[in-house]
């Protein structure tokens, strides 16, 4: 008994990870064919047939092209750890840790995913309920910057409060700033 119940958690485990590589091929697929095709000239059957999967797959896992559209987004904030910078504990590091983990994860934002925000833009011009979560995501960040400046509050300097300090890093943490700093004046 007890072997075949092991059977059955390696078996689960293996139809786990095999369930997981299928939705991480049909995101990078997806998200090859938005930037290549935009977002509404993209199908779910195309995306299906160049990640090698059936069409019902797709549908399965993600249910619609904004349900893909959604794990983009969250497979690109796991990577930069932004959310867990701005949203996080910040535990004992000092505030100058903290800024430095911020400056950090904005950098691996924008260097590992620029074009999600041109694939969001693109499916927000054509779809009214994409718009809606980009609008969303946009104030979530800009709620996420006023955390972030709330956790350095006993740190801000004389006559600087919180709202005029997370304003000043919103912009601050914006891809047009790092494009200009960073890609164009080689920061």
């Amino acid at each position: 008994m007890k072997s075949s119940r092991k059977n059955r958690q390696t078996k689960s485990t293996l139809r786990q990870r095999h369930a997981q590589a299928t939705a991480e091929q049909i995101v990078a697929t997806a998200r090859t064919l938005f930037l290549e095709q935009g977002y509404t000239g993209t199908t779910i059957e195309s995306i299906a047939d160049r990640a090698g999967v059936a069409d019902s797959t797709v549908y399965a896992v993600f249910g619609s092209k904004r349900g893909i559209l959604r794990a983009i987004r969250s497979a690109w904030h796991e990577r930069s750890q932004i959310r867990d910078v701005t949203l996080g504990d910040p535990g004992n590091a000092r505030p100058e840790e903290r800024r430095e983990q911020l400056a950090q994860a904005t950098r691996r934002q924008w260097e590992t995913g620029s074009e999600v925000l041109a694939i969001y833009n693109g499916a927000a011009a054509a779809d009214p309920e994409a718009a809606a979560e980009l609008s969303a995501a946009l104030e979530g960040r800009r709620k996420s910057m006023e955390n972030f400046a709330l956790s350095l509050e006993p740190h801000l300097r004389s006559g600087l409060d919180t709202a005029r300090a997370a304003a000043i890093l919103q912009v601050l943490c914006m891809p047009e700033g790092f494009n200009e700093l960073v890609r164009r004046s080689g920061w």
